[in-house]
C-alpha cells in the first residue's frame, strides 16, 4: 500500500486548466482515468487525509504509485480523451458498464448490390442500416416475416444467393412471394434497392404512407372485381398493422429520443435505455456496473452517455436524450453529443407529461434489472471467492491467488511443438493477456523440457520488464542508468509480461511441476507458487511433494483449476493446429528465388496441381505467360529436389486422395 504523499506533485506543477489525468500502480498499469475543468483543483482533492476520502477513493490512491496528466483546450476534448483512455487502458477503478447481453438488431445491408434483411449482433458496420436493439431475436424474425408480404426483400445468405443464381431457381421464399427473387433476375438491382429503402422507411416510423397506398390499391382492385388481388392486399395491410402493433405509440408527437434511467445501491448500479423513434419504442438495452469509484447519479449518467454514443454518429445519436440527472458539465456533454450527431442535441431531465411517465417506466425496468442481476451476481461472486479461498487453503498460500497463469504444451507426434499461457484474474479469464509460444530450444517431443523453456522465457521477460520500468533500484537507491523507456510503449504501458501472478498452474504431474519450479529458482524468483493438475485423477501436485493434494470432486477450487487448465489446453491445441495447417499448405515453389505469388498461381492454374507441374518439361513450363527459361529451370530443379508429399487420406473412408485437386502454392 502506497502513501499518496510519496507521489504527490509539488505545488505549482499541476496546471490550472482543463485536462485528463491517469493514476498508475507500481507496475505502471493505469488504474484510474479522470477529467477535470481544472486539473489543479481536481487532483488536490485526491491528496487529502485518507480519513476524509470516500473509501473507494482511498483504496485507489493507496493502490496508485504515480499520477500524470494531459492538458487539453476544452472540456469537450477532455470528455473525448477520457472516453478513449478508459476504452484503451481498461482501468480497474473506473466505472465500466457490462452489457448484460449482445443485443440483436434488425439490419438492412444497403452496402450490397442486393440489400439483405437479417439479424445482426456485435459491432456496427458501415453502410448497414440498423433498427433496434431488440430484446429477443425471435421478435425480429416475427416482424420481418410479417413485413416480407409487402416488402419482399432478400433475406438469404451470400452462399444461398449464389447457389440459386447458378441453378437458375429461387429458394422457397421466392416461390411463396416473400422474396422478389433478385437471384434469378425477377427484379433488377435498382428495383430491389428501392424495395429495401421502402422497408427501411417503414421501420423508421413512416408507416402512414404505405398503409394509405395499399388501402387505395385494395379499393381499386375491388371496384375492378379483382377480388383475389383485393384479398391479398387486405392481408398485406393486416400484416403491416400487426407489425406496427408490436411497437405501441408511447409519445404522441413522433419524437426521436433515448431515455436513460438508473437504479443503484452502495455497490452496483443498473442503467436502462429505451430507444424511441417516431414516437414508438424501437429498442431497449441495459448495463450493470460495480461502483468501483466514488460516483453519483450525474457521474453514472455521464459514463453511460460515453458508453452509449462514444462510437456512434449521425442518426444513431437522437435529437433528444432524456436523463434522470444532468452530468456535472452538461454543456460540454451536450456539445460533444451534438458533434457526434452533426446537429443540435437536447440533453435534459423530463419534468411533466408523457416523457416523464415513460421515464418512470424505464426507471422501473432499471430497478428490476438491478434486482435480477444481484440475484445472479451474488451466487457468482460467492462461488468465485470460495474457489479462490479453497485453492489458497489447499496449496497453503498466504492469500487468495487473484492472478493465476496456466501453461500447457501441445504437439502432434513431436512436430509443431507449441505452448500456451492463459491468465485468470479474480477467477475470470483475461483474454487480452493470453500468450502463445513456439518451442525453440530443441526439436522433438519432451514436455518436461518444453515446460522449463516456456516458464523460463515468460519470467525472463517479466524480470526484464521489471528492470526497465524502474522497479529495481541499485545499491544507492537510484534507478539504473539503462532503465529507460524502451521497456514501455509510446503511452508508457509496460509490454506484455510486466505483471507477476500469485500462482502458476501447469498441465501435468510431478515432472512438469518440478521443471516449472526449477525454471523459477534459476531466475531467483521465490515468491510465486507453482502447482500442477494431472488429467488422470485430477490430482494437484506441488513441488517436492511425493503425494498429490486431492481436492474433493465437488470442490469449487478444483472446478476453477480444471476450467483454467482446460482453457490453456484448448488455446494450445488451436495454435498447434494453425501451425500444422500452415506448414501443410507450404509448397516447393516457395523456395524458388524470384517466383512471386502471381506467377505461382499462374503455374498452378495452367497445370492444375503441383503433381502435374512436377511432371512437366522445362519447355512446357515456359509456355506459361510470364515464365522465362531461367525461372522455368529453377522451378524444375526445386520440384525435383523436393520429395513428393505423402498422399492425403480421407480419415472417414480410408480412401487415398490424389493430388490433382490442386495444391495451392
Amino acid at each position: 500500500m502506497a502513501d499518496p504523499s510519496s507521489y504527490r506533485p509539488k505545488p505549482g506543477q499541476i496546471p490550472d486548466s482543463p485536462g485528463v489525468y491517469k493514476f498508475r500502480d507500481e507496475h505502471r498499469r493505469v488504474i484510474y482515468v479522470g477529467k477535470a475543468k481544472s486539473l489543479r483543483q481536481r487532483l488536490a482533492n485526491y491528496f487529502q487525509p485518507l480519513a476524509s476520502l470516500h473509501p473507494r477513493t482511498a483504496t485507489m490512491v493507496t493502490t496508485a504509485a504515480s499520477v500524470e496528466w494531459t492538458v487539453v483546450s476544452t472540456e469537450v476534448e477532455a470528455l473525448q480523451l477520457e472516453y478513449s483512455w478508459i476504452k484503451e487502458f481498461d482501468p480497474r477503478f473506473n466505472v465500466k458498464y457490462r452489457d448484460d447481453k449482445s443485443y440483436p438488431y434488425l439490419a438492412v445491408t444497403l452496402n450490397e448490390e442486393f440489400p439483405r434483411v437479417q439479424v445482426m449482433r456485435g459491432h456496427k458496420k458501415k453502410g448497414v442500416r440498423y433498427f433496434g436493439p431488440y430484446a429477443h431475436a425471435w421478435a425480429i424474425r416475427e416482424t420481418v416475416d410479417l413485413m416480407l408480404r409487402v416488402f419482399p426483400v432478400r433475406t438469404c445468405s451470400a452462399g444461398v444467393f449464389r447457389n440459386a443464381a447458378s441453378a437458375g431457381r429461387p429458394c422457397l421464399l421466392g416461390y411463396i412471394g416473400k422474396c422478389s427473387a433478385p437471384c434469378v433476375g425477377r427484379t433488377d438491382p435498382e428495383e430491389h434497392r428501392e424495395l429495401a429503402e421502402e422497408f427501411c422507411d417503414f421501420m423508421a416510423g413512416r408507416t402512414g404512407t404505405y398503409i394509405r397506398r395499399l388501402e387505395k390499391q385494395m379499393t381499386i382492385a375491388a371496384e375492378d372485381m379483382e377480388y383475389e388481388k383485393a384479398a391479398r392486399l387486405r392481408d398485406d395491410i393486416a400484416a403491416l398493422r400487426r407489425a406496427m402493433e408490436k411497437n405501441a405509440v408511447v409519445l404522441a408527437d413522433a419524437t426521436d429520443a433515448d431515455l436513460i434511467a438508473l437504479a443503484e445501491d452502495e455497490l452496483e448500479a443498473a442503467v436502462q435505455i429505451f430507444h424511441v423513434r417516431g414516437g414508438r419504442v424501437r429498442g431497449q438495452r441495459g448495463w450493470v456496473t460495480d461502483k468501483v469509484e466514488a460516483v453519483d447519479a450525474a457521474g453514472l449518467v455521464e459514463h453511460a452517455l460515453q458508453q452509449l454514443y462514444g462510437e456512434e454518429s449521425g442518426d444513431a445519436v437522437p435529437k433528444e436524450v432524456l436523463v434522470p440527472a444532468l452530468p456535472e458539465d452538461a454543456a460540454a456533454v451536450t456539445q460533444w453529443l451534438s458533434g457526434r450527431r452533426g446537429s443540435q442535441v437536447s440533453l435534459r431531465i423530463p419534468q411533466r407529461g408523457d416523457k416523464k411517465a415513460l421515464m418512470e417506466t424505464v426507471a422501473r425496468n432499471a430497478q428490476q434489472a438491478l434486482v435480477l442481476h444481484k440475484t445472479k451476481r451474488a451466487s457468482d461472486l460467492t462461488t468465485r471467492s470460495r474457489a479462490l479461498e479453497e485453492i489458497a487453503e489447499a496449496l497453503d498460500l498466504d492469500s487468495a491467488p487473484l492472478r493465476i497463469e496456466c501453461f500447457d504444451i501441445s504437439h502432434l507426434q513431436g512436430e509443431d511443438v507449441v505452448a500456451s499461457m492463459v491468465v485468470f484474474e479474480d477467477g475470470l479469464p483475461r483474454k487480452s493477456e493470453y500468450r502463445r509460444f513456439q518451442i525453440k530450444g530443441f526439436e522433438g517431443q519432451d514436455d518436461v523440457r518444453s515446460m522449463h523453456e516456456v516458464i523460463s522465457r515468460r519470467f525472463k521477460r517479466y524480470l526484464a520488464e521489471k528492470e526497465k520500468t524502474g522497479e529495481w533500484l541499485d545499491g544507492d537507491g537510484e534507478v539504473p542508468a539503462d532503465a529507460g523507456p524502451e521497456g514501455r510503449d509510446e503511452e508508457g504501458r509496460p509490454k506484455r509480461f510486466a505483471y507477476p501472478p500469485q500462482l502458476v498452474v501447469v498441465d501435468g504431474g510431478q515432472p512438469q511441476v518440478a521443471a516449472a519450479r526449477r525454471a523459477l529458482d534459476e531466475l531467483g524468483i521465490d515468491d510465486i507458487a507453482v502447482c500442477g493438475l494431472a488429467k488422470r485423477l485430477e490430482e494437484v501436485w506441488l513441488p517436492g511433494d511425493d503425494d498429490p493434494v486431492v481436492l474433493p470432486r465437488s470442490s469449487e477450487g478444483l472446478y476453477l483449476l480444471q476450467r483454467i487448465r482446460d482453457t490453456a489446453h484448448d488455446f494450445a491445441i488451436r495454435y498447434q493446429r494453425s501451425k500444422r495447417n500452415k506448414r501443410i499448405r507450404t509448397s516447393p515453389l516457395d523456395d524458388v528465388p524470384g517466383l512471386g505469388a502471381t506467377r505461382k498461381q499462374a503455374l498452378i492454374k495452367h497445370f492444375g496441381s503441383v503433381k502435374r507441374l512436377r511432371q512437366a518439361t522445362i519447355e512446357q513450363i515456359c509456355e506459361v505467360p510470364g515464365m522465362g527459361r531461367k525461372t522455368a529451370e529453377a522451378v524444375a530443379v526445386a520440384l525435383a529436389q523436393a520429395a513428393p508429399a505423402a498422399p492425403a487420406v480421407n480419415t472417414a473412408t480410408g480412401e487415398i486422395m490424389e493430388d490433382d485437386g490442386g495444391t495451392t502454392a
